[in-house]
């Protein structure tokens, strides 16, 4: 099978590093036939309520995020095929802007990263707060809603959620249950996130790719889908963890698969 990456950041984020350029290079390297920008995106939030983020762009950031990638894409095209995304959430409020942008913008795609309720104006983190379990149970709710509007790819990391929880727990098990669900109904991977592995396999921890959540999703007969989540350009060329993930996934006898639906195809 085909070595293809959609999960991608930059410097943007305020919380990855190494230039646009260097990413390419270390996908040569790395052996990738595609690699997919997916930078977290802007949203058009309300100076008079919203000071900043340290996790994404700002909006007035994103033309040149565009203009960078699509001047790699031409340099490199022999070489790689590069695609422009985003990783983006569900927030409610904001959707009718978010179509509207994904169109102006004519974005190859996105991918869903569900990270905070309503928005992160306000929202609590569910990487943090899912360990109390309304919020856990809120989490499967706006992950399922999110779904539902067919704009995404796929789901990035669904096991987010175990980054703070301690125990995965009847009600871990009861959100998997209904988030592979859906995504089996709707014919959505999901992601095994090679950022989450790394982290836990450095901190000796058990988090995301959480074992527990991935039983299920094999139980399901979830598509899944490898995404690098690279923040730094040098994670593209580790092969250590692909082959990891590829060997679980083979292990849990699932459908591993490396394609993704663009706009452009629609």
């Amino acid at each position: 099978m085909r070595k293809r990456n959609y999960h991608t950041h930059t410097m943007r984020c305020n919380h990855a590093s190494g230039k646009d350029e260097q990413f390419v290079l270390s996908a040569i390297r790395g052996g990738f036939e595609v690699l997919g920008f997916s930078d977290h995106s802007p949203w058009d939030y309300s100076p008079s309520n919203y000071k900043g983020s340290h996790i994404r762009m700002r909006l007035e950031e994103f033309d040149d995020y565009y203009e960078s990638v699509s001047k790699l894409k031409e340099k490199y095209k022999d070489q790689i095929d590069i695609k422009i995304g985003l990783e983006v959430e569900y927030f409610p409020d904001y959707m009718d802007w978010l179509k509207k942008f994904i169109k102006e913008k004519k974005l190859d795609y996105i991918i869903f990263g569900n990270h905070f309720y309503g928005s992160d104006e306000y929202g609590p983190y569910y990487g943090r707060e899912c360990t109390k379990d309304h919020i856990l149970l809120q989490y499967a709710e706006d992950t399922i809603a999110g779904l539902q509007t067919g704009l995404y790819s796929y789901l990035c990391h669904p096991d987010l959620f175990m980054r703070g929880r301690s125990k995965f727990d009847e009600v871990a098990t009861e959100v998997s249950y209904r988030i592979c669900k859906a995504c089996k109904e709707m014919d959505i991977p999901l992601e095994y996130n090679l950022a989450g592995l790394e982290v836990s396999e450095r901190m000796h921890i058990t988090q995301y790719p959480h074992p527990d959540f991935w039983r299920i999703a094999a139980e399901v007969g979830n598509k899944v889908i490898i995404g690098c989540d690279a923040h730094d350009h040098r994670q593209l060329e580790n092969g250590y963890y692909w082959d990891k993930a590829i060997a679980h996934i083979e292990a849990l006898g699932m459908e591993r698969v490396d394609t993704i639906k663009y706009f452009t195809e629609e």
